[in-house]
């Protein structure tokens, strides 16, 4: 399998303390997610393959330039309609006005909430919120999505929701790149596990090798404490 992007010793030093430290790895799998305590560094390394951050060493090196779209735990909603919302994020894009509205609809169908088209986004309960940000970026067809703890805040009937449609999203052809505290969630969701401690990685392994027998002894700790 062919990476579309390798990380080369990237580094992130804020106020003195190194965030991320040396990090190499290559992403080849569609469907990857980074687990690590919290403080690790996960979502830091999240903003910098996204380009909200510049790391102070290091390099990303793109195989293939992505079309991209990160949806975060407590998703940015504007003081508007949830049909409005997902339309911006398609005009933003350079989509007519005349068929941004049909394909805001739709987007909103394939989450189940074209019932609350017209409701103000900000009034909607934090997993509707969700799900309205994941149509405003599935309405995009990005090539890779980052979801930053997507779920962490939410009811388990929220999060089976929303769970559902990074699925959908990812049967459509788009590779994921999430974090997550939800083992459950990243035994059914991931083909990778890229483990992160300290602001360094510590392994990268397949999913079902990663649960059965982590190969370095922070993951088997990390399971330990995480397992019920």
């Amino acid at each position: 399998m062919n990476a579309w992007l390798t990380l080369e010793k990237l580094c992130l030093t804020e106020g003195g303390t190194r965030i991320v430290e040396d990090v190499s790895l290559p992403l080849a799998a569609q469907r990857t997610v980074v687990l690590g305590p919290n403080g690790a560094g996960k979502s830091t390394l999240l903003r910098l393959i996204h380009g909200l951050l510049h790391p102070s060493a290091g390099e990303l090196r793109w195989h293939r330039m992505l079309s991209q779209a990160m949806v975060f735990q407590r998703p940015v909603m504007l003081r508007t309609t949830a049909l409005a919302n997902v339309i911006y994020g398609l005009r933003l894009k350079g989509h007519a006005a005349c068929e941004s509205e049909g394909l805001a609809c739709a987007a909103l169908a394939r989450v189940g909430l074209e019932h609350l088209a017209t409701r103000p986004a900000r009034l909607l309960s934090g997993g509707e919120q969700q799900r309205v940000a994941l149509a405003r970026v599935w309405a995009l067809e990005p090539e890779l999505l980052i979801l930053d703890e997507p779920t962490a805040s939410l009811d388990p009937a929220s999060s089976r929701e929303v769970e559902r449609i990074i699925g959908e999203i990812a049967a459509g052809g788009t590779r994921i790149l999430m974090t997550t505290h939800n083992l459950g969630q990243a035994k059914r969701l991931a083909e990778d596990i890229v483990f992160i401690d300290r602001g360094r990685v510590i392994e990268q392994t397949p999913v079902g090798e990663f649960f059965s027998g982590p190969r370095s002894e922070a993951a088997q700790r990390f399971l330990q404490d995480e397992t019920p």
